[in-house]
């Protein structure tokens, strides 16, 4: 998500000081670092699955003061009685290819954070208001579709929800596919281990990682869910089932290609989701 500087409210703006930045990708694989700010500003407060905006200083293309880029925070909000605040983002090195020129050219906001150091200083904005709301019923099931650093939401996601009700009633599912090591971003989450969930019988996080020559995420997520379609479906046909969608668009447009020839035509799929859609149960947020 990137915003250009003329929609950009600065004066919502405040500044953040890196506490830490830990790579948590191998080293053969693409560079995925975990950041984690820290805000003394008294007003900023946040919720599980917002985002914040990253303002990289210019100049920049066309005479921009700042570049925009939104990032979703990959924490829950934390107790406590501390003043200060901290952020945890997720952060894929990321380089662009000028299909005119052939050239490669570094992603402006990602080398920005993923090149900063301990101490330093960076603008921010927000928080921005999420698409992803947790139900208030306790029964009701989480299904939940993720590619790459999509996953960020749902990191904060699933943690807030066992912190916050201590058990969930309902099925919380997980349906994830990358390349590399990019499980790592929940799996082996060293501070605060995901993995400690599979004890609960309510969450099930369903991966394939694909190295396969050429391929990407969407293919780790269209595995992913061919090799589970029952449990897929079977959730979405319960009425009680909420879907969240994050990642790049490729994502949703695999998991609509899965769903119609799960449901038998895309007439029957487009059906379904429409329901999910009216009835408020379907959220996604998706970037290019």
């Amino acid at each position: 998500m990137s915003d250009s500087a003329d929609e950009i409210h600065l004066e919502s703006s405040c500044v953040a000081t890196l506490k830490s930045t830990t790579r948590i990708t191998p080293e053969t694989t693409d560079e995925v670092r975990q950041l984690v700010l820290k805000i003394d500003e008294p007003s900023f407060r946040y919720t599980a699955g917002q985002s914040i905006g990253v303002l990289v200083p210019g100049p920049h293309q066309f005479g921009n003061e700042f570049h925009h880029r939104r990032y979703s925070i990959a924490n829950p909000v934390e107790s406590g009685n501390s003043q200060s605040i901290e952020l945890e983002l997720l952060v894929r090195r990321c380089f662009y290819l000028d299909e005119i020129s052939g050239e490669q050219y570094p992603g402006i906001a990602s080398n920005y954070l993923c090149d900063a150091r301990v101490g330093d200083k960076i603008k921010i904005t927000g928080p921005y208001r999420s698409p992803f709301k947790i139900p208030a019923d306790t029964s009701s099931n989480l299904l939940m579709i993720g590619t790459g650093t999509g996953v960020a939401p749902f990191r904060a996601f699933v943690r807030q929800i066992y912190a916050q009700h201590g058990s969930w009633q309902g099925d919380v599912r997980l349906f994830y596919g990358d390349r590399g090591g990019m499980n790592l971003l929940y799996m082996n989450d060293q501070q605060k281990d995901l993995t400690q969930f599979y004890d609960e019988q309510s969450f099930k996080a369903f991966s394939v990682l694909t190295d396969r020559p050429l391929s990407g995420a969407e293919e780790g997520l269209q595995d992913s869910l061919k090799n589970n379609v029952e449990e897929c479906v079977r959730l979405l046909r319960e009425p009680n089932t909420y879907l969240y969608l994050a990642g790049q668009e490729k994502a949703a447009q695999v998991f609509d290609k899965v769903m119609v020839d799960a449901f038998g035509s895309e007439e029957a799929w487009n059906k379904e989701k429409s329901t999910l859609v009216e009835q408020e149960r379907w959220a996604e947020l998706l970037y290019h």
